[in-house]
């Protein structure tokens, strides 16, 4: 399929100031596409809009916005509608994670988990496929987890959450593909983007090491597999295959086997 050409119109990147974040910005700049980027800060947005400006030559337009507030979002939303920004393109990245067990987690912890992974999902696919640019095919990438496919004690919130992503973004992409529209769910697993991260891989020893992906094949792998229409993109081969393996195991089954590993990282630990 041919790449889209750059015009006028923006790509949404969400959590854009983070590693992944980053890294998709400059995969979508150096393709010539025009950057929308959002996160909670605006100086790291700022750089981070400059770099792409001065590496790539595109525009590249920062607006701050915390996704976890109803009343922020529709801030954003009617600046993005003041300036006139059209979107071909979303890339639905931002999202959070806690570990550890149901009943130590914070209330904080989980309602950001919610109003990030569901809520902000859902309202930013919504509002942006009614800014879409005219007479464009538009792209929505929305981020899940290897996770996702997984019911996860010690993750149970993150992990179910991250089903949501996977299940939305399949039941979306057939409901709008006569619209012109295609609709991909990433679901990575071990990217080492920042401390935590790469933390956890190093708490999952082994394993955790032969998941690993580097971010910048994630990004790359889930933007070729958003432009080819593929409903799922799983980044790296032993990953894929994990994911058909356990695929045939019932879910009880599978989530027993994951607290048993949870349980003895955590003692070895």
């Amino acid at each position: 399929m041919a790449e889209i050409t750059p015009d006028e119109s923006y790509v949404l990147i969400t959590g854009a100031a983070g590693g992944l974040g980053k890294t998709f910005a400059a995969e979508c700049a150096a393709r010539g596409w025009h950057l929308l980027l959002t996160d909670l800060y605006a100086e790291p947005l700022e750089a981070l809009a400059e770099g792409m400006r001065r590496l790539h030559g595109v525009r590249a337009v920062p607006l701050p916005c915390d996704l976890t507030d109803p009343a922020a979002r529709d801030a954003f939303w009617e600046q993005v509608e003041a300036r006139g920004l059209r979107l071909h393109m979303l890339i639905n990245l931002a999202g959070t994670e806690y570990e550890g067990p149901f009943l130590e987690r914070k209330k904080h912890e989980l309602r950001t988990i919610l109003r990030l992974n569901v809520e902000a999902v859902v309202e930013t696919a919504h509002r942006a496929l009614h800014r879409r640019a005219p007479h464009r095919r538009m792209h929505l990438l929305n981020v899940s987890s290897l996770a996702g496919f997984y019911p996860m004690p010690n993750k149970a919130v993150y992990a179910a959450s991250k089903r949501f992503i996977l299940d939305f973004s399949r039941a979306l992409r057939e409901e709008l593909r006569g619209q012109d529209v295609y609709v991909t769910a990433l679901c990575p697993s071990g990217v080492p983007t920042n401390p935590r991260s790469i933390g956890g891989l190093q708490r999952q020893g082994f394993i955790g090491q032969l998941v690993m992906t580097d971010p910048g094949d994630v990004v790359r792998g889930a933007v070729d597999a958003l432009l080819a229409g593929r409903a799922v993109h799983i980044p790296g081969p032993l990953n894929r295959l994990i994911q058909v393996i356990t695929g045939l195991l019932p879910p009880g089954l599978l989530a027993a086997a994951v607290w048993r590993r949870w349980r003895r990282t955590a003692i070895s630990n």
